[in-house]
């Protein structure tokens, strides 16, 4: 017994030193604090922090700053920077790159701008430790991002170039902490930017030209190897954070662009997507933010009051740089009070970048203690300041994007609560019709997407209703990864088409999604004939697929459109589907029309105020259709939209083009649109 009391003891001396210990108690912190935020309307971030101060070295030691501590909240601020320049909306973000520049200016040169007088005069530092610490007030970390990406606003012009900015302010800073130290060390020479130079050129062209190819590489000859995705991304990342260190930059910056290199090849709304975020959100970035509170010491506030002046002096002049520069944002783009409101919250955090630089300088004797403790308590301070801003203008931005949300819904009559039929003719390329089906699906629908098997009305109806529902249950599995919600259906028919009409009129759907058919040769005959009666029977908008590679790895919607095909009432639905594909996909359009027709659509786009970019080219022989495969590209996604017998936009040409698109483009993606 007193063997076992003696085991106790040891295992439950502080600092605690048993790995399963430390990393159960760090999981129940992550899992409780949810629960307290909801009791005293604090938010979660803010409890993570506090909680990593209590349980840190400066508050009642239960854990210390240890090697496994720092290699997590690591993993967890890498994971922040990758998710920012994944979830990243890479059309707005090349929109609005000009504005990401000229927020990064203003955040980076404001803050500079104030504290350096303010070190250098009023706080009697000199000339390299003033412009060391005031170009730690120019860093942030976007410890409130986890904020804006659940209340789903992280697409908005105001996040994005807050993003983008980031990334800017915080390459500047490590430049100049570098230029600092080689200043300090007196190697600042023409030596030294070369070597800087050519490294990061390096580690570019890596990221940017190599890293994407591989990646559509491993996501094409793998794409049944699902699990192995999330491995292959993860070791994307890490990989670029080391590649940054070599380059001469802080990891978080290869972090970012690994996030960015991605981008394009996973879509938003994907299960891929939907794994990263959970795995991040549920324990890599609660395990950082814990680990920012672990380096606060309360007690540098009763060591004097020097240190108390400098602590007060830092966190004013760090608040105050960075509500000027996002002041002057919002001035300069007319943004909103809320918007401006985001900007501040997000750019107000100083955390991982800002003890880089400090850390840094006090490691190589440029700056003293005092400056040392006064920025832990800035970090704690603006963490709170941070948390509390983003939180409430988060909330009010999205409650203003739903507000405009609702009147573009009923301004462009798209379908508020759009119900999408998927009728399973071959089992084995289903997935890749799901999957194309989440993407495009209305976000703000709550109807599920309904899959839909017809069978034969005879002896063994039961039994075949029984296997195809047991078929069916796989792809609720694959819906679920991606966070889609999705019912089975299973009917008995004499007529497949009229199986399909009625359970489409039954269920009220808006869209009806087909596969294309595997055999080649029997498209012609198939549109001819069963796919015309089931296109005939229903006036639902209907779209017959084929993917001949992952959907993310294509690189445009290459689309061929009909003369008066803006008549038709299902014409702002389509339009709508192939601005939300080009968003998820991060790809151009290209529109292949008439004048009148172009002016349309481009009227559409401008109404759903949208920010994919679009191309027109005037086009109007559809006798000579297969002139168009001059401009198509290997990996477009072609897109015919054509249109039912009676119709406006109907023409005997187009009866025979689904044909040829299968002959002559069989090695392309495609998708028919009947409005």
């Amino acid at each position: 017994m007193n063997e076992f009391l003696e085991l106790l003891k040891h295992e439950f001396e502080l600092p605690l030193s048993n790995p399963v210990l430390v990393f159960s108690l760090i999981l129940l912190i992550i899992l409780i604090s949810p629960i307290v935020l909801r009791r005293l309307n604090i938010p979660g971030i803010i409890i993570l922090i506090v909680s990593g101060i209590v349980i840190g070295p400066y508050g009642v030691g239960l854990l210390e700053q240890n090697s496994a501590i720092d290699l997590f909240s690591t993993i967890g601020l890498l994971y922040i920077m990758f998710i920012a320049g994944l979830e990243l909306d890479m059309n707005q973000f090349k929109a609005n790159r000009n504005k990401s520049f000229l927020f990064g200016f203003f955040t980076f040169i404001i803050p500079l701008g104030i504290g350096f007088p303010v070190c250098y005069y009023l706080l009697n530092y000199d000339f390299n430790a003033s412009f060391l610490t005031a170009s730690m007030f120019a860093t942030h970390t976007l410890l409130t991002y986890p904020i804006v990406s659940k209340l789903k606003v992280s697409k908005n012009e105001a996040v994005a170039i807050t993003v983008g900015g980031t990334i800017l302010t915080d390459t500047a800073v490590l430049i100049v902490l570098a230029v600092i130290m080689g200043n300090h060390e007196g190697t600042l020479n023409a030596a030294f930017w070369q070597r800087l130079g050519i490294s990061l050129a390096i580690f570019s062209a890596i990221l940017f030209f190599l890293v994407p190819r591989i990646a559509k590489w491993f996501f094409t000859s793998m794409e049944n190897e699902k699990h192995s995705h999330y491995i292959f991304v993860l070791t994307v990342v890490f990989i670029a954070a080391f590649l940054a260190e070599l380059a001469g930059v802080e990891p978080i910056i290869g972090a970012f662009l690994a996030g960015l290199a991605l981008n394009r090849l996973i879509p938003h709304s994907s299960a891929l997507m939907n794994r990263i975020e959970f795995i991040g959100n549920a324990l890599f970035i609660p395990f950082f933010l814990i680990s920012v509170g672990m380096l606060v010491d309360i007690s540098v506030i009763f060591s004097g009051p020097t240190a108390l002046i400098v602590a007060g002096t830092l966190s004013l002049v760090a608040i105050l740089g960075k509500w000027l520069a996002s002041f002057f944002t919002q001035i300069s783009f007319k943004y909103s009070a809320a918007q401006r409101k985001v900007i501040f919250g997000l750019s107000s955090g100083h955390a991982a970048a800002t003890l880089a630089v400090i850390i840094v300088g006090f490691n190589a004797g440029i700056i003293d203690e005092n400056i040392l403790n006064g920025t832990i308590i800035l970090i704690l301070v603006t963490s709170i300041v941070a948390t509390l801003a983003t939180q409430r203008a988060a909330t009010k931005l999205k409650a203003e994007v739903e507000k405009d949300l609702t009147s573009e819904v009923q301004k462009t009559d798209t379908f508020k609560n759009e119900t999408i039929l998927l009728p399973i003719a071959n089992i084995l390329n289903f997935d890749k019709l799901l999957e194309f089906a989440i993407l495009i699906k209305d976000k703000t629908s709550p109807n599920p997407i309904s899959i839909l098997s017809v069978v034969p009305n005879n002896a063994e109806a039961e039994i075949n209703i029984a296997r195809a529902t047991g078929k069916l249950e796989d792809f609720v599995s694959q819906a679920s990864a991606a966070e889609a919600e999705v019912t089975i259906h299973a009917t008995i028919d004499h007529n497949v088409a009229q199986g399909i009409a009625r359970k489409a009129r039954e269920i009220v759907a808006d869209l009806i999604i087909f596969g294309w058919p595997s055999d080649k040769g029997l498209m012609d005959k198939l549109i001819g004939k069963k796919m015309e009666r089931i296109i005939e029977a229903n006036n639902k908008t209907s779209f017959i697929t084929y993917f001949s590679r992952p959907l993310a790895t294509h690189k445009r919607l290459f689309l061929a459109v009909p003369a008066l095909a803006e008549e038709e009432s299902g014409f702002p639905l389509w339009v709508q589907k192939v601005e939300v594909l080009s968003k998820e996909l991060s790809v151009p359009v290209v529109i292949n029309c008439n004048e009148a027709s172009k002016n349309a659509l481009s009227a559409q786009f401008k109404k759903m105020k949208s920010d994919s970019p679009v191309t027109y080219k005037m086009f109007r022989d559809w006798n000579d259709f297969l002139i168009l495969g001059r401009d198509m590209q290997e990996e477009d996604i072609v897109v015919l939209i054509t249109a039912r017998k009676g119709t406006k936009s109907f023409q005997n040409v187009l009866t025979g083009i689904p044909a040829k698109l299968e002959k002559y483009f069989f090695d392309k993606s495609r998708i028919i649109v009947y409005p």
